[in-house]
């Protein structure tokens, strides 16, 4: 049974991390003098990052490549040491209490798998279920329903090799699921993986989520986090740079909604107060920028049918694309 969930199960203060590499020189000489002496140069991986995490929540890390979010993972789940800074998991410090802390977390990497490649997932299920002490009837309890959930059939007990890396997620999922952890580490869990295989991981996730666990995700997948993610934290350069809901993430750039119409006929020279031509896909196709604080998109609608006539019409939200290159160009 799960211990009382505290208001915040995650709490990142001033956390740091630097490496040393050298600076090779260009010339032969350069190169020559470094094997007596070489000069240090200081990476600031993680740069001065606090935050916290709401017990039953699900948040997202967000950043480009090589912004720091694999390493401020890797330190939450204890694999990496910090320079400096404290982490804080359901009262444990993870590079300090490894060893009873590991056994109330779970984690899944989408490019690095727990799985034995030769033997089946069954058999790694298993090999988890005695390291975690998980009696029989809870074991098997625990599989038929996670199994039940991502429809794997008879998949478990073919060698892990032959498994599509779709079947390889979901048992890696399973994997890290079954001593039933209260804080789930995400990195990239649904790289490479097709539009099925994703929507039943994200359903996984959220039924978990339900039941009380909470999930740090870390991923390139803008729509992993529009489905799942109630918090956002955006990190670039090692820096945090954004820290709050998504609806405040989306206001960022106003209150903006993209308007896309199709006429009846070829619309040369279109042109409306408050909405701005964003693309032209056609003579008869328009989409439309327009900022909601200004003007209305019932008013908007209106004065295009005033002038216009439409056969096709939709309102989205602006791209989640666009917000986030917002961000990390500023």
């Amino acid at each position: 049974m799960k211990n009382k969930q505290i208001e915040n199960c995650i709490t990142v203060e001033h956390l740091n991390k630097t490496y040393i590499t050298y600076k090779r020189g260009e010339t032969f000489r350069e190169t020559v003098k470094s094997f007596f002496k070489r000069e240090q140069v200081l990476i600031k991986a993680v740069n001065d990052i606090s935050f916290t995490v709401p017990s039953g929540s699900i948040i997202g890390v967000l950043g480009p490549n090589g912004a720091g979010k694999s390493t401020l993972i890797k330190m939450m789940t204890g694999t990496l040491f910090p320079t400096s800074g404290t982490i804080d998991v359901m009262g444990y410090m993870p590079v300090k209490n490894r060893s009873r802390y590991v056994r109330r977390i779970g984690a899944v990497f989408g490019q690095k798998s727990q799985l034995i490649w030769d033997i089946p997932p069954v058999d790694s299920f298993a090999m988890n279920a005695a390291i975690y002490n998980i009696p029989k009837d809870v074991y098997k309890s625990r599989l038929d329903k996670m199994c039940a959930m991502f429809d794997l059939g008879d998949v478990i007990y073919k060698p892990t090799r032959v498994l599509s890396l779709g079947e390889r997620m979901k048992c890696e999922f399973i994997m890290a699921m079954l001593h039933e952890p209260e804080v789930v580490f995400l990195d990239e869990p649904t790289i490479g993986l097709d539009v099925i295989a994703k929507q039943k991981i994200r359903s996984f996730i959220k039924a978990m989520n339900k039941n009380g666990t909470t999930f740090v995700l870390t991923t390139h997948d803008l729509e992993d986090v529009e489905q799942l993610a109630q918090e956002v934290i955006i990190v670039n350069h090692g820096e945090k740079v954004f820290d709050g809901t998504l609806h405040e993430l989306r206001s960022i750039l106003g209150e903006k909604k993209i308007i896309s119409l199709t006429f009846d006929k070829a619309v040369k020279d279109f042109s409306l107060k408050g909405a701005t031509i964003v693309e032209k896909p056609s003579d008869r196709e328009i989409v439309l920028e327009v900022d909601t604080s200004k003007a209305s998109v019932s008013k908007v609608i209106k004065k295009i049918s005033e002038q216009y006539v439409f056969t096709d019409i939709s309102v989205k939200e602006l791209p989640m694309e666009t917000i986030i290159t917002h961000v990390y160009n500023e």
